[in-house]
């Protein structure tokens, strides 16, 4: 029980860090993402705040033998760049700047009923149907 409401109490924290930084407004996105244009910088502090915590974070948790509420560490055990990372990452770039969505802030958004979070979700999930399918043995 106390893992499940950990998992809530800290999916509520990031959607308000989220909702409080204008992370769900996808024209305060845009507008980050536009340097060659009208760029808004402000989200570049944001970012550096949470990489700074994120990574602090990291070293001292990384020091433990084990989680507090969990058997073991869960690490992805990939390190390689392959054509599927570049590929994925390449396509969450362009739904990023082509939408303002990203999917924790678009997951956000749905709660303050935001239209275009709806359709991006929807987006979302018949791309992850659609990787599924190609990913799937034959």
């Amino acid at each position: 029980m106390a893992k499940y409401l950990s998992a809530l109490l800290c999916g509520i924290v990031f959607g308000l860090g989220l909702c409080v930084s204008q992370m769900i407004n996808p024209q305060k996105v845009l507008g980050f993402l536009d340097v060659a244009g009208a760029w808004d910088p402000s989200l570049a502090l944001v970012m550096a705040g949470a990489l700074a915590v994120a990574g602090t974070s990291r070293l001292v948790i990384l020091h433990r033998a084990k989680p507090v509420l969990e058997a073991e560490f869960q690490l992805p055990k990939a390190t390689h760049i392959d054509t599927p990372l570049i590929a994925g990452a390449a396509l969450f770039g362009i739904g990023w700047g082509l939408s303002g969505f990203c999917p924790g802030p678009a997951l956000s958004a749905l709660s303050l009923g935001i239209p275009e979070a709806y359709v991006f979700t929807g987006a979302m999930l018949a791309g992850m149907w659609l990787f599924q399918i190609l990913q799937s043995p034959k």
